[in-house]
């Protein structure tokens, strides 16, 4: 191999090595920091870029994708002296490459000392059952403080996280005792709740029942005293029948209702428990015309229903001991 060739891979060599120094290529979602003589002077976006050969060069290279960090365990106390362990992620992104690449060094490592010493600071000033339930407030909060903390790197802190939060084994016990004994009152109470209710409705049943006897009753009575009322009317016209008779002089009529009165007290001697003895009496010499009076009045009283009567009027007999009519004497 003579001079010449030597010489010209050599230039071959040092064209690639000046155009691969000049010509620089960007991935999507990083940016380069470009330098001139140590110096900032401008950030190359995604694709192809130019830098002057020998004078600038790439200074770092920035990750503007959105990343995550994990915030390590720490044990707080509390504003009521509990002791809680607690770590968390916070996600970022760099805004501005120049900013988080020459303002900040170890920009992850800050953004994690900051966000664990903020952690302290917030969980701190709460007591332990605001640690337990406001984690959405802690985020908030956190979230806050470290954006405007990062805001002059040229980062934003998009969320914050408390990823876990572990009590002290005996402020855990005492809480599982605190939720058993609330379930169990809720249990009592509802119980309770069910038996008032069942009573309630109990005594509604009795209520709507008695009412319903109440007026059962009074229907009864009414329809007691419509019969009654009914029965006397008819009384009263049988009576009022037997006094017009009387009062023309009719025999019959008086007849009727003498043994009328007769029968019915006779028939109370026969139902009598105390009586064991029917006694008939002797004077059956009347039993003829008594009969023959009472036939008369029954026709009387048919005539007068065909005239338009109301009711008819009914002759009651009664039976004697021997099977036959027994009449009262006159």
């Amino acid at each position: 191999m003579d001079a010449t060739t030597i010489f010209a891979a050599f230039v071959l060599l040092l064209a690639g090595a000046l155009l691969f120094s000049v010509i620089k290529i960007v991935p999507q979602g990083r940016e380069f920091t470009v330098e001139r003589f140590g110096k900032y002077t401008k950030t190359l976006s995604p694709g192809i870029g130019f830098l002057t050969p020998f004078i600038e060069r790439v200074g770092k290279r920035m990750n503007m994708m959105e990343q995550v960090l994990d915030v390590p365990t720490q044990e707080v106390i509390t504003k009521d002296n509990a002791m809680v362990k607690v770590d968390g992620i916070v996600f970022i992104q760099v805004m501005d490459a120049a900013r988080a690449a020459y303002r900040v060094d170890n920009l992850p490592y800050a953004i994690s000392q900051l966000c664990m010493t903020n952690l302290r600071t917030v969980v701190g000033s709460m007591e332990l059952d605001e640690v337990l339930s406001q984690r959405d407030s802690i985020n908030t909060r956190l979230l806050h403080v470290i954006d405007a903390a990062t805001e002059p790197w040229g980062v934003k802190v998009n969320r914050i996280e408390i990823k876990d939060l572990t009590p002290p084994s005996d402020i855990t016990n005492a809480m599982a005792r605190q939720m058993k004994a609330e379930r169990e009152r809720r249990a009592v109470i509802t119980e309770a709740d069910g038996e008032k209710a069942a009573a309630i409705a109990r005594a509604e049943g009795a209520k709507q029942a008695a009412i319903l006897q109440a007026e059962g009753r009074k229907e009864a009575a009414f329809r007691d005293a419509e019969a009654r009322e009914r029965e006397a009317e008819a009384e009263a016209r049988a009576t009022a029948m037997v006094s017009e008779a009387i009062a023309r002089g009719d025999v019959n009529a008086i007849n009727y209702f003498v043994a009328q009165r007769y029968v019915d007290a006779f028939a109370e001697l026969a139902r009598s428990p105390q009586q064991r003895t029917v006694i008939v009496p002797a004077e059956m010499g009347s039993l003829v015309g008594t009969i023959a009076g009472l036939g008369e009045l029954v026709g009387l009283a048919r005539e007068q229903q065909r005239e338009g009567a109301n009711r008819p009027m009914s002759t009651p007999s009664t039976r004697g001991a021997s099977g036959g009519a027994v009449p009262p004497t006159a």
